[in-house]
């Protein structure tokens, strides 16, 4: 059996994909400016080199952390608008502010106009032609899964809400069922006697094998796997798609190999890495504190009205190696919030002031927690700590819990920017899921990843 697949871009070329063509069009943008305008400001040329470069950069970081490379929000069209003009309008006011890099400002003021209109233009016409051409269903990568009906409903709910271009058009049971066995009806599903025909038929182009018990997959599927894998078809495991695409480690799915799950960052051991990291921790708290006594006397006249009490709280947390420290807050919950007991954070809790609210949004209420990254109890990046009394509680609850607690916590973390705050035990496994996902592949990458992703958190006022 021969096989045609299909063209299908990954989620990484993607990503690349969108970051090249947005510099390549800026790029003829600004030399279609000089070409048919009086546009003097900036050309493409060898001697403007530096100048474009710095626009280059500033185009994909900013483009970083105002999202027009989360590819959810790039297969939109009113996000992606939105975010090419917030993008666009940051980058020229970045390089209005950068004269000694960016060329001498125009006599005609209107030229900066221009060049803004442009950047938007190029942009929005390319992503024209990726919303209607590469998100489109002829790029889809049409994938058929084989497992046991009892795991497809959850697995399918996940994948499905990761990324749009990875289709599971049908599933094959790979276990021998009965007259009597449950049905599960949210997807197509074929007989495994057509196993082979059905990937010729439906152009699949990946197989994803979801079977939790290998010895129950049935002999015939078994065979037709093996088949397929000899003649190079692509065959994966659901635990690599689900870390890949969804960004977090599948614990509801490990078992007693649990072992082949946590092979752990090399960044753990890693001397320089770890000494990068503390360097950085402590250059970046310096910097915080420094913020925050700049940023005390406001803060202080908004407590004052909207809070109403003692400015700063402290709380026990639980660190690294489960040992517990206090962590230093701005107080951002009435006085005396747990009189009856200790209680979840909800989201528009009625405990938490109007001021508080605010310093929960803009994350200034984490501003304290510098001086805990200087002490060594915290670090900027890593997962957040969690309070003794739930420790406990989730820890009999979630498998692999005090996992967490092999690094130092930190101000923010991969769960902090990658889903919502948790306020029940299944938000908290979900966060635990991340927290293993920057455990396992934690790197420089994934840190300054963090970093970017946490300030379009504080710039899109999404903190709780």
């Amino acid at each position: 059996m021969t096989n045609k697949k299909g063209i299908h871009f990954e989620i990484s070329e993607r990503k690349i994909l969108l970051r090249v063509l947005d510099l390549l069009m800026v790029f003829f943008g600004v030399y279609a400016l000089s070409l048919f305008f009086d546009f003097e400001y900036i050309e493409v040329s060898v001697e403007n080199s530096v100048a474009l470069i710095l626009l280059g950069v500033y185009i994909s970081l900013f483009g970083t952390i105002f999202e027009l490379y989360d590819l959810q929000k790039a297969s939109r069209f009113d996000s992606t608008f939105k975010n090419i003009v917030i993008s666009a309008s940051t980058v020229v006011l970045f390089y209005l502010l950068t004269p000694i890099l960016s060329p001498i400002l125009p006599n005609e003021r209107m030229q900066i106009v221009y060049l803004y209109i442009a950047i938007i233009i190029s942009i929005l016409l390319w992503r024209l032609v990726y919303i209607n051409l590469v998100e489109s269903p002829r790029f889809y990568k049409r994938v058929l899964l084989v497992g046991e009906i009892s795991n497809i409903q959850g697995l399918i709910k996940a994948l499905n809400t990761s990324d749009p271009n990875y289709k599971i058009v049908g599933f094959i049971n790979s276990e021998a069922s009965s007259v009597e066995a449950v049905k599960y009806k949210g997807l197509p599903e074929f007989e495994a006697k057509d196993f082979l025909e059905t990937i010729k038929k439906e152009n699949i182009s990946e197989i994803l094998v979801a079977s939790f018990n290998s010895e129950a997959i049935m002999a015939g599927v078994y065979h037709d796997l093996i088949s397929l894998l000899e003649r190079g078809f692509k065959i994966r495991d659901y635990t690599q798609v689900y870390e890949e695409l969804l960004h977090k480690v599948p614990i509801q799915f490990v078992g007693k190999d649990f072992y082949k799950y946590f092979p752990f960052s090399r960044s753990n051991e890693n001397k320089l890495y770890m000494f990068t990291q503390r360097a950085f921790d402590i250059i970046f708290a310096i910097i915080g504190l420094a913020v925050g006594v700049l940023l005390l006397p406001f803060i202080l006249i908004g407590n004052a009205i909207g809070n109403r009490g003692p400015l700063f709280y402290s709380q026990e947390r639980v660190g690294k190696n489960s040992v517990p420290f206090k962590i230093l807050k701005l107080r951002s919950m009435v006085i005396n919030a747990e009189a009856d007991g200790v209680k979840w954070a909800q989201k528009n809790d009625s405990r938490i002031t109007k001021f508080g609210m605010f310093l929960r949004r803009s994350r200034l209420d984490e501003i304290p927690q510098f001086y805990n990254v200087l002490k060594g109890e915290m670090s900027i990046i890593g997962p957040r700590p969690e309070r003794p009394y739930f420790v406990n509680e989730l820890s009999q609850i979630i498998p692999f819990y005090e996992t967490r607690h092999i690094i130092n916590p930190g101000l923010t973390g991969w769960a902090q920017v990658s889903t919502r705050y948790g306020a029940s035990v299944d938000d908290s496994l979900t966060k635990l899921q991340y927290d293993l996902y920057y455990i396992k592949h934690r790197s420089i990458f994934l840190d300054l990843n963090i970093v970017i992703k946490t300030l379009s958190t504080i710039l899109y006022y999404r903190g709780q």
